[in-house]
């Protein structure tokens, strides 16, 4: 991670108290860019922690128009409920977009974009 932060393509949040709150990994090549790992900590979800660093990530990475992508669980597979991720990049405005190869353990991926205008 420290490396990503030198290269300025992450960004984490820490609480007041120096707590790792949560992290993503970015990257800014125009005209499309990538989420490529967004995580927040078990006792900091749904305090907005996620869309934080999603709204520092565009604001820092984002310079014009183009779209941004996430790769993320695919509807069928049990995570999706799980994590909240499907629903969390819904939230902020990214719709499901194709399928990709399934992720190492072997379930679905999905693709969902967002729009930059």
């Amino acid at each position: 991670m420290r490396k990503h932060i030198r290269r300025t393509t992450a960004i984490v949040a820490f609480s007041s108290g120096s707590d790792l709150l949560g992290g993503l990994l970015f990257t800014a090549k125009v005209p499309t860019h990538h989420v490529h790992w967004l995580v927040v900590a078990e006792q900091s979800r749904g305090k907005g922690v996620g869309r934080a660093l999603m709204t520092a990530a565009m604001r820092r990475f984002v310079p014009g128009s183009g779209s941004v992508e996430v790769v993320t669980f695919g509807a069928d597979h049990p995570g999706a409920c799980v994590s909240g991720a499907r629903a969390f990049y819904e939230r902020l405005g990214f719709t499901p977009a194709e399928a990709v190869d399934p992720g190492p353990e072997g379930g679905s991926r999905q693709v969902f974009r967002l729009a930059v205008a």
